[in-house]
């Protein structure tokens, strides 16, 4: 990439994506494009072609689609599955199409079969069945891994796919509803403290173990790739490291300064019991993440308290 090429950041409003903007303003490069949902549509397929003959971008970062945790994903399994799908296969076509010089498709860990040995391998896409809470979100990410794959191999388009890790970090989600592990036991233990509560109730066992990578990693590691990697198969980014889920929530509960007790709620569902990347692949190409767990707790709680907590 040079500095003044063309880069559409789709999802540029989202955690990962306004990290890769971060990431390539600090890095110098000038030519940026966004648009907002309401500027554009990304599962109107007519609008991105539109879009994309107008702009011209030489490199897209596929940032955009629809996320959440457990409970969102379990509960609008339509939407998860027809949103992402068509976001991607829009932004995948016309980036063929207008011949842009090279696409980056971000994924999730959650592609991956649900008692895959761990830690999860590239080459373990597609080789058991998933995880049935997030089904729908992870066919629609196989889908889109795939289809670079497809582009790749009957056009010769430079469409990578990287796959991150659980992540967290500047603007997160704190939607107690719709939000991943760690930010809602951001907003859990905040507001126990707040609030003077005894005690803060976690879903499930506590057992289940987790990797989480801070999202400005995750965005140096995506620019990384973008201008070392041109590979066909898919490259995992994590930490390569991974903790439980009581583990992360008493590390949560220090760095907030609640007092009171942890209870589990072993009534709601764990998900998958082990979700470790292997990230030999991403150390050998030369990236290895900077910001360990505790560092970058603090530093998304002090965003947190910053963002959120006054808007409220």
């Amino acid at each position: 990439m040079n500095k003044s090429s063309k880069i559409y950041v789709a999802g540029h409003r989202g955690m990962v994506g306004s990290a890769i903007c971060r990431k390539l303003e600090q890095d110098g490069y000038t030519h940026i494009i966004t648009k907002t949902s309401a500027e554009l549509d990304l599962r109107d397929q007519q609008a991105v072609l539109s879009f994309f003959e107008s702009q011209k971008p030489d490199y897209v970062f596929l940032a955009a689609a629809k996320v959440g945790g457990i409970h969102a994903n379990n509960t609008y399994r339509a939407d998860f599955l027809y949103d992402n799908l068509m976001i991607q296969a829009n932004i995948i076509h016309a980036a063929y199409v207008h011949r842009a010089t090279k696409l980056q498709f971000l994924g999730s860990s959650c592609i991956y079969p649900k008692m895959a040995p761990q830690p999860l391998k590239e080459e373990y896409l597609l080789t058991g069945t998933l995880e049935q809470t997030n089904e729908p979100y992870a066919i629609a990410k196989i889908a889109g891994i795939k289809l670079c794959e497809a582009y790749r191999d009957q056009y010769g388009c430079d469409f990578i796919s990287v796959m991150p890790t659980n992540l967290y970090g500047y603007n997160d989600n704190y939607d107690l509803n719709n939000s991943h592990v760690l930010p809602a036991l951001i907003r859990k233990f905040h507001e126990a403290k707040d609030n003077a509560a005894q005690s803060v109730t976690v879903w499930g066992t506590g057992s289940p173990r987790r990797e989480f990578l801070f999202a400005d990693d995750l965005a140096e590691a995506c620019v990384f790739l973008m201008e070392n990697y041109s590979g066909r198969e898919l490259v995992n980014i994590g930490t390569g490291e991974d903790v439980t889920i009581k583990e992360l929530a008493l590390l949560v509960k220090e760095v907030v300064g609640f007092k009171g007790e942890l209870v589990f709620d072993t009534t709601k569902p764990d998900g998958t019991p082990r979700k470790l990347m292997d990230v030999s692949k991403l150390h050998q190409l030369g990236y290895k993440h900077k910001t360990e767990l505790r560092e970058g707790i603090a530093l998304s709680y002090a965003d947190f308290k910053e963002k959120y907590v006054t808007s409220l």
